[in-house]
């Protein structure tokens, strides 16, 4: 029985009392084990440029500054050193709101009529606020922020006092709720096209920032959402960016005094944008290194050239229709 086990153990490759004629080519030699042969390194294949890029972003802010960048193809975030402080979200989070009360009903089995889906697209189009806290209490409340959290994998993002104005989020999670959206975790598969759509149509007064920095077809494809309001309690105006670009997201926020109008925080996001994107392209191209400093006082602010440049509004009419 020894005798026979052991004969058939000489005939299994990589046994041990195998000989060295019946050990697979490449490993023995001579009866000596070999090293198998170092493969030839493959490179790693190479992704294609971005329309924009990390930078050492400069900008002369009156007030606090924070913003994100997410690849979407790799997860990789990049932006300032606070990146993850918080900040409130005023009409920003209504996209979130949209995402999820179509992918509930989706998962629910249910269609929404004309008229649902028409007060979805003006919260998002027009920001309208009257929608938003009836969709808000449909879904929730701060229940709803709590799946935003879980499903799209924010870190620092917490819900306040139920109300969807003063949910906190930070610049990261801001461009990580961006790619939930973009992916289709946000919204579900049945609605994140249409989500995407009417986020690319954003009216006046809500289309500023980020999508300035851009022209044309570009622009066309750049999906926002912001949000921007007054903390009377703080004297201070909270605005904020959400960006979508192709295979991009962009948050973010800044707090700034009252004695500005809403549009100086979107001058910021335009700018920090316009570096970005400076960084993104090549010397030849780049009009101005990414690392210039800013003038985003109102005093000597570039105008923008993307899609919506040149509109801005008084303060006075944005406190009627903060978003």
């Amino acid at each position: 029985m020894i005798a026979a086990t052991v004969a058939a153990l000489r005939f299994v490759p990589d046994a041990p009392l195998a000989s060295a004629a019946e050990q697979p080519a490449g490993q023995w030699r001579d009866g000596v084990p070999q090293s198998d042969p170092t493969p030839t390194p493959q490179a790693s294949p190479t992704l294609p440029p971005l329309a924009v890029a990390p930078a050492d972003v400069r900008l002369d802010v009156d007030g606090w500054w924070s913003w994100a960048l997410l690849d979407q193809r790799t997860g990789e975030i990049h932006g300032s050193a606070n990146l993850a402080e918080t900040s409130t979200t005023a009409s920003l989070i209504k996209a979130w709101i949209a995402a999820d009360y179509l992918r509930r009903a989706a998962e629910a089995g249910r269609t929404p009529d004309d008229y649902r889906m028409y007060q979805l697209e003006i919260m998002i189009r027009d920001s309208d606020n009257a929608v938003a806290e009836q969709l808000w209490q449909e879904i929730g409340r701060s229940a709803a922020i709590d799946r935003m959290i879980d499903i799209c994998g924010l870190t620092d993002s917490s819900s306040t006092e139920n109300r969807w104005s003063t949910t906190l989020l930070s610049p990261r999670d801001v461009a990580r709720l961006g790619a939930c959206i973009a992916d289709g975790r946000a919204a579900g598969a049945t609605w994140t096209d249409w989500l995407l759509t009417q986020m690319r149509t954003v009216r006046s007064p809500g289309d500023f920032g980020v999508l300035q920095a851009f022209d044309g077809d570009e622009a066309a494809g750049i999906a926002i959402k912001n949000g921007w309001v007054i903390r009377d309690e703080e004297q201070q105006w909270h605005v904020n960016c959400l960006a979508i670009g192709d295979g991009w997201t962009i948050g973010v926020m800044v707090r700034f005094p009252t004695s500005h109008d809403y549009s100086y925080g979107g001058r910021v996001c335009q700018d920090l944008a316009a570096q970005l994107r400076a960084a993104a392209a090549t010397p030849a191209e780049s009009a101005a290194p990414p690392d210039v400093e800013v003038d985003v006082d109102g005093t000597g602010a570039e105008a923008g050239t993307g899609a919506g440049a040149g509109r801005s509004s008084g303060q006075e009419e944005l406190r009627a229709v903060s978003g």
